[in-house]
């Protein structure tokens, strides 16, 4: 008697669509940063300048921490806003804020003594806003004659 077993095949590798891509990527750096930010809490002498009302070289205020809670709304923002906003918006918005986002990351770095520890954090926030970047820069196109129905038999097409 012959046993019937499946045949291996390849794994289904469906495309992701790019505002997917992007909702990931801007919920990853988010990780990346508030964690960095956590674990810095353990380094000594962190919880006491906090408590002593200091936090790096400047002093707790309220304006201090509006400022530091608006700097986070702008990458906490893009998760939805790569999901909801129209093509063409999304791809600009997601180039500018990105590369904003650059230099802001690597100026975290600036300064600490625990290179090791912000060097990583710093190097894997700028591979994600790399990725970032790549997505939105490669954001695929259709033909301009492409419409509704014709549209999908178009990228059928592509696919194909």
């Amino acid at each position: 008697m012959t046993t019937l077993r499946p045949t291996t095949t390849a794994l289904d590798n469906q495309r992701i669509p790019v505002r997917a891509k992007l909702a990931a990527a801007w919920t990853s750096f988010m990780f990346l940063y508030v964690y960095v930010d956590i674990l810095a809490f353990f380094k000594p002498g962190v919880i006491r300048d906090i408590e002593g009302g200091v936090v790096w070289e400047f002093t707790i205020s309220q304006t201090l921490l509006t400022a530091f809670l608006a700097l986070m709304a702008i990458p906490i923002l893009m998760v939805v806003l790569s999901v909801t906003l129209p093509a063409r918006a999304n791809r600009i918005t997601n180039l500018v804020v990105a590369s904003v986002q650059v230099p802001f990351a690597a100026f975290n770095a600036v300064g600490e003594s625990w290179t090791y520890f912000y060097g990583l954090g710093v190097a894997l926030e700028m591979i994600v806003l790399a990725l970032i970047l790549r997505y939105a820069w490669t954001w695929p196109r259709t033909t301009p004659s492409a419409t509704g129905a014709d549209r999908e038999t178009a990228r059928a097409q592509q696919q194909a």
